[in-house]
């Protein structure tokens, strides 16, 4: 029989880890859909963000200081990944930037394994979201309702830039054609700096939101790139809906499966992502 009060709170779990998972997602689909870059270092650049917010608080005690720490960290790596490597592999075979991207992934953590060592550290979430809320018909903890709360404005505010600037115009337009984008005038190396960028602050914020209830060590970042990959593909390349989507799908499949069916949890979110593939190869939300 199932436990009704268990069962939402699991639910509720699941709705936080998607939510995680879709704030990771989205940096890594606007990346690949304008650059045409699938960055296998993306969850690497997750934990690092982490362990930068996780610094900062050590030494400010501020958890507003530590996502903007761990946004702008990653963002400046970002930059520095595409402007001294990645920007050599654009019309190189997709082999090839597959390839460099997971080398950089694996050297981001050994290099984090060799500063923090192999210890989990954990980024405490600010005093105010801490203890737990009462829903009536159950005790939830505060902050993970929170962190559906924040990765909302997050992607508000990425929804917003995307939808209501000139940026967002000029990347949404490289995401449909680049070659014509660059036909036009536009400065499209600038471009795809600032996507990269953009993508990887993304990535540091959830980086540093997710370690307050995701431990952050070395290996983590497999198993958030590899949820987000599927994210992506269930949700469609390219498409910041189509990534919240296939994150909330994604994540609830994960969560139950993981309490109900743990043996088979895994196998639940690839046969979602093989069904999705088998029905619709371009995901729920992308256009063909």
């Amino acid at each position: 029989m199932i436990n009704w009060p268990n069962f939402v709170s699991q639910l509720f779990n699941g709705l936080a880890l998607g939510a995680l998972l879709a704030l990771i997602s989205s940096g890594l689909t606007i990346i690949y859909g304008t650059l045409g870059v699938l960055n296998l270092a993306h969850g690497a650049m997750f934990m690092i963000g982490g362990y930068a917010g996780y610094v900062t608080y050590s030494y400010t005690g501020s958890f507003i200081l530590a996502v903007i720490a761990g946004s702008l960290f990653v963002m400046a790596l970002g930059v520095a990944m595409e402007r001294i490597i990645i920007r050599h592999f654009y019309h190189r075979p997709h082999e090839d930037q597959l390839l460099v991207t997971f080398g950089l992934g694996i050297c981001f953590v050994e290099i984090v394994r060799l500063i923090f060592t192999s210890q989990s550290q954990v980024v405490p979430p600010p005093a105010m979201l801490q203890g737990i809320t009462s829903l009536g018909f159950l005790f939830y903890p505060t902050y993970r309702l929170a962190v559906v709360g924040i990765v909302a404005v997050a992607l508000g505010g990425l929804f917003l830039i995307l939808y209501r600037t000139r940026l967002g115009m000029i990347v949404r337009a490289g995401v449909d054609d680049r070659d014509i984008l660059a036909a036009t005038g536009v400065r499209i190396q600038l471009v795809f700096v600032l996507v990269f960028a953009l993508g990887a602050g993304l990535a540091g914020i959830a980086g540093v939101v997710g370690g307050t209830f995701q431990s952050l060590s070395p290996g983590e970042d497999t198993r958030f790139l590899l949820a987000s990959l599927v994210v992506v593909i269930v949700g469609g390349m390219g498409s910041i809906p189509g990534a919240a989507l296939g994150a909330v799908i994604i994540g609830l499949a994960e969560q139950l499966g993981s309490v109900y069916i743990p043996t088979y949890a895994i196998v639940v979110t690839f046969l979602i992502m093989v069904l999705v593939l088998a029905l619709r190869p371009q995901g729920l939300l992308a256009r063909r």
